[in-house]
């Protein structure tokens, strides 16, 4: 129940870090180094495919909107870390809390259905790949895009509405650092039932639903590999969904975990290593799965150095 005379909370402090002081500017180094490398890594892997043609193909489409997501997802979160390490701040603003809540779940909501987008499209291109093209024009490719940012928005604005919709009086400290779901539900000071079913039969839905399209996705992409005659054309079309399944575990892995399992028995302390791990890590982790093992994305970066070294040779 709502709790009377009590103070409405007009800023909240953020206390993930005031634990360990003294390592404070070791962990601004840190962070500050997966920063600048999760950009670099982002946008050069955007820069690639707008450059190169031959990458002009919806796979690559689909990445460079990953991509944009992964650097938005962490520059919503790791400047407000950089500064709170670097200036000892811990208090943001209730406008600013909700604002970085906000954008953060549509960051993470549009990344959840943009990967479910990436598997059907690796689907179709495995199983019907003479068709590739025709199935996949660049119309379908935005509407997929656009419908997988719309339902990130949609996603936002009701766990958004509901969170900040409750009451914060007295306790306004965030045993966290940054603005997330489970301890701001730990902070409200009035009845969160409402709030906490609609959140989490949304997120679960969300999840799960794009959880089962990732997964009847590779259920036909396995079917159809099983058709090829030779063992190196099965390793050879299996070999161009290795990127992208290991970016579905290491997301949906850290989703769950967090989402899913609260109340279980976890504590904050291990959330607050999940979510580094999911918004400063696998954003800086993307590009480099997507690159390493993949000879096009390897291929338009020799061309683009090349370009860059003829061009200051000039």
């Amino acid at each position: 129940m709502a709790k009377n005379n009590l103070t409405i909370v007009t800023e909240f402090i953020l206390m993930g870090f005031t634990d360990y002081p003294k390592l404070e500017m070791p962990l601004f180094l840190v962070f500050l180094s997966f920063y600048l490398v999760t950009i670099l890594g982002n946008v050069g892997m955007i820069i690639l495919i707008q450059e190169d043609v031959h990458l002009h193909t919806p796979m690559y489409f689909f990445l460079s909107h990953l991509a944009l997501l992964d650097t938005c997802y962490t520059s919503v979160i790791t400047p407000q870390i950089l500064a709170t390490l670097a200036t000892g701040k811990t208090v943001i603003s209730y406008d600013q809390c909700a604002s970085q809540f906000f954008f953060f779940t549509i960051c993470a909501g549009t990344e959840c259905f943009l990967l479910a987008v990436m598997a059907y499209d690796r689907c179709v291109a495995i199983s019907n790949p003479l068709l590739y093209t025709v199935a996949m024009p660049p119309r379908i490719c935005w509407s997929l895009v656009v419908g997988a940012y719309a339902c990130g928005v949609a996603g936002a604005i009701l766990r958004t509405t509901c969170t900040f919709t409750l009451s914060f009086c007295d306790d306004n400290q965030i045993n966290f650092f940054f603005c997330d779901l489970p301890p701001l539900l730990k902070l409200a000071c009035s009845d969160t039932t409402n709030a906490e079913i609609a959140i989490v039969f949304f997120g679960n839905f969300v999840i799960l639903a794009n959880a089962s399209v990732i997964l009847i996705s590779y259920l036909l992409i396995i079917k159809t590999i099983f058709r090829v005659n030779s063992s190196g054309g099965r390793v050879k079309a299996f070999s161009t969904c290795t990127s992208h399944l290991t970016a579905v575990a290491l997301f949906f892995g850290t989703l769950i975990f967090t989402y899913l399992q609260n109340g279980s028995g976890k504590s904050l302390e291990e959330d607050k290593v999940v979510s580094v791990f999911y918004t400063v890590v696998i954003p800086m982790l993307n590009p480099l799965i997507y690159s390493l093992r993949n000879k096009d994305v390897k291929a338009a970066f020799r061309k683009v150095t090349g370009r860059v070294q003829v061009f200051l040779s000039v």
